[in-house]
């Protein structure tokens, strides 16, 4: 097997990528405006000019076994974006394909919280653990579901989506996927600047928070509430997180994981968010599962997880 894959990971704005070796060290790393061209074929040609370029530049040439892309709605079995959620071009992209033509290079793709889960599986906390839960929470809430050491895709390549799993059943906030009461809409870093935004307007007493532009408040405004010991931060925490730990201990009783890994910025919140997941976990949890499930950190360097976790799937690829 070559000794280098090339990951590259998606995004609505920038698409990142890098060379990663089998220890899951990034070689070296760049980006490219993932919504500068019109056409999606403009984009790969620029994308095989700069990832050329660090290939070159650091005697990689011959030396990659595959290339792994994590993609909004990609499907691991068609090589395809079958709906572009936040990028430029129309779809369904038969991306997987047109990468592999343009680089001369085998490749695979998958959606982000899947890449995720295999990132963490090859170079992180789940390294050993062959049934565990990815959690990854962002702008949305995703997750990648690992069985017996394989990814839980489904008959269609979509398996996973525990971000829409229906926590308030009446009256709940619309959410991005056009259902209503979704976990996404309560637990991702939205989620959050939208419990804050309801919190500062029910309620009447002071907080830190009245301070800022409430219709452009974020999660990280919250936090730094919370730090100086705002009430009312520390109850938006204490809101999100016994949502979440409510859905993780459901979810157990769906695959029994070893353990949850939890992934993104909201993680930065340490035991602002990490304590009420746990308590509501422990809380709610069947009892034949107690004591049994852990729930941890990424240990991904969030600057290259996307890049790490794509790229572990060109380890996937096997040389004819």
């Amino acid at each position: 097997m070559k000794p280098y894959v090339i990951g590259i990971d998606m995004g609505g704005t920038n698409t990142a990528f890098g060379i990663v070796d089998a220890r899951g060290t990034v070689i070296a790393s760049s980006s490219i405006k993932t919504g500068k061209h019109s056409k999606i074929e403009d984009y790969i040609d620029e994308l095989h000019t700069e990832i050329s370029r660090i290939i070159v530049a650091n005697d990689a040439e011959g030396k990659i076994n595959g290339i792994g892309i994590g993609a909004p709605n990609a499907n691991y079995f068609t090589g395809v974006i079958e709906d572009g959620v936040n990028l430029p071009w129309p779809t369904p992209i038969p991306l997987a394909d047109l990468i592999s033509k343009k680089f001369g290079i085998p490749c695979l793709i998958t959606n982000d919280a899947n890449a995720a889960a295999i990132g963490e599986m090859t170079y992180g906390a789940a390294r050993g653990l062959k049934d565990f839960i990815m959690i990854t929470l962002g702008t949305g809430v995703g997750s990648g579901i690992v069985v017996n050491g394989q990814m839980v895709y489904g008959h269609d390549g979509f398996a996973g989506e525990l971000g829409h799993v229906i926590m308030k059943r009446n009256n709940g906030r619309v959410c991005g996927c056009g259902r209503t009461g979704c976990l996404e809409a309560y637990c991702s870093a939205t989620g959050v600047a939208r419990t804050a935004r309801e919190f500062l307007e029910i309620r009447d007493e002071d907080s830190l928070l009245r301070e800022y532009d409430i219709e452009n408040i974020t999660s990280k405004d919250v936090y730094d509430c919370a730090v100086k010991g705002d009430k009312l931060a520390l109850d938006i925490f204490n809101y999100t997180g016994t949502i979440l730990g409510e859905a993780l201990a459901d979810f157990v009783t769906f695959s029994s994981p070893e353990a949850f890994v939890i992934f993104g910025g909201l993680t930065k919140s340490g035991d602002y968010i990490m304590n009420p997941i746990r308590e509501a976990f422990d809380k709610n949890i069947m009892k034949v599962f107690k004591g049994k499930v852990k729930i941890l950190i990424s240990e991904l360097k969030e600057s290259d997880a996307a890049v790490l976790g794509a790229s572990a799937l060109g380890w996937e690829i096997k040389e004819d």
